[in-house]
């Protein structure tokens, strides 16, 4: 079984008008990436998982619009309708933002009518402090209903988003606070895989995503060869990041590692640790079996 956690939803349901349509040129440098998909490209691009986490992020209270976020509408509700058109495959996260007046009452909305069944949470992009006292409540009750969080972890092209909500020595503090919480550390962190590392060594419930490590190769093999000599690549989840880069091309990125290893006569990874975590069973590691 293939499992990707980490997988956007789409900007439109269907038909996407030409004057919606939006492109980034910072997140793959040299490459330009088109943000809106509707729900068919969304299941063409999952085609090659069995099962994928799909999500939103939710704005800030005050925000009507911003440019970090391309969607319409509600996040949450939108997850449950990609969730609709193909409930054997997709598993729908919400997202919340721990200042909203009614956040809790709107986590148990998304569990009990809309069946989502995790949390994805940016703090540096909603621009929240991931340490405050109306997050604490956010994943106390994540905890208690056991909800696993993908949290986005590490820089983003974004002015107006702090680093400082998005390092993964505040995941460790978190972790601490919250022991049987289940934690995914988005896109290993990048760039400060060494920390992240740290984290998910320490702790048996916090996971790291490789979704979008495809995108600088360097990087990427330095984490992944730092995660092997720390013994961790075990923790490594498979994942996409789609539309920023998608399953196949994440699946190519893994059996191909090595390659670039070899190109460049540096230490290789062992291939069936890197099999593994195409195939890694991440809905029991997080309790969604």
């Amino acid at each position: 079984m293939i499992v990707d956690v980490h997988t956007h939803i789409p900007t439109h349901m269907d038909t996407i008008p030409s004057d919606d349509i939006k492109e980034d040129t910072q997140m793959r440098p040299g490459e330009r990436v088109r943000l809106s998909t509707n729900v068919d490209d969304y299941l063409a691009g999952m085609e090659t998982v069995d099962t994928a986490f799909v999500f939103g992020i939710r704005r800030r209270p005050t925000d009507e619009d911003s440019p970090v976020f391309p969607w319409k509408g509600d996040v949450n509700d939108t997850a449950a309708k990609v969730v609709s058109r193909a409930p054997d495959k997709i598993i729908g996260f919400m997202s919340v933002h721990p200042d909203e007046a009614d956040v809790l009452q709107e986590i148990e909305r998304c569990v009990d009518q809309l069946g989502l069944r995790g949390i994805k949470l940016g703090p540096n992009y909603q621009d929240f402090d991931p340490k405050s006292e109306n997050a604490f409540k956010v994943y106390d009750r994540a905890q208690a209903l056991g909800l696993p969080i993908v949290f986005h972890q590490g820089t983003s092209p974004y002015p107006q988003s702090p680093l400082r909500y998005a390092h993964p020595l505040v995941m460790d503090e978190i972790a601490m606070a919250f022991p049987e919480l289940r934690v995914v550390m988005a896109h290993i962190a990048h760039p400060w895989h060494v920390d992240c590392i740290a984290v998910i060594r320490k702790h048996p419930h916090v996971y790291a995503d490789v979704s979008g490590a495809l995108i600088r190769p360097l990087q990427a093999y330095n984490a992944f060869r730092l995660a092997y000599e720390w013994g961790v690549l075990h923790k490594f989840l498979f994942a996409s990041d789609f539309p920023v880069t998608t399953p196949a091309e994440t699946i190519e990125f893994l059996q191909n590692f090595n390659e670039f290893a070899r190109q460049y006569h540096m230490p290789e990874v062992p291939t069936d640790e890197l099999e593994a975590i195409i195939h890694r069973d991440s809905l029991s590691l997080l309790g969604l079996k």
